[in-house]
């Protein structure tokens, strides 16, 4: 494993453990270069997922695009990088025991929007306005309808 700092090759494990999720391996690393540690992360490498999108091209699944979407609905939200890590995993693993090689990017939507509702609703109504591009006002109102009357 390279170094991130120094890009030396001599690098070494000096711990291993489970991560938190029990799905990974969380390795500390030491560089026998430049003496610095790194945390590195071993998971099971899963079968690819394509994500078929909403003008029918399709692309590799990218955990990335939904962090991003749903940190950016959580922005000055009181919700810790620990809660959207977890919100995401339940999401990754619901997408995941499908066990489909093609998901419609929708039904992702559905499942990050379902899990974000629990975790903030402010949050969930930032995304699903995104999201389902709420085109006026009534289309957003009706959205907030749906979760007042619950």
């Amino acid at each position: 494993m390279k170094c991130p700092f120094c890009n030396s090759e001599d690098t070494r494990v000096i711990d291993s453990r489970p991560a938190d999720d029990n799905t990974s391996i969380r390795r500390r690393r030491l560089c026998d270069e430049c003496g610095k540690r790194f945390t590195t992360y071993e998971k099971v490498e899963t079968i690819p997922l394509i994500v078929i999108k909403k003008d029918q091209s399709r692309e590799q699944y990218d955990r990335g695009k939904i962090e991003t979407g749903v940190l950016g609905a959580c922005h000055k939200r009181p919700v810790s990088i620990n809660q959207i890590n977890e919100m995401i995993d339940d999401a990754e693993s619901e997408i995941f025991s499908r066990e489909e090689k093609e998901i419609p990017s929708a039904q992702i939507g559905e499942i990050v929007m379902d899990k974000l509702k629990d975790l903030d609703e402010v949050a969930y109504v930032r995304f699903a306005s995104v999201y389902r591009e709420f085109k006026d006002v009534n289309t957003f109102m009706d959205e907030l309808k749906k979760i007042l009357d619950k």
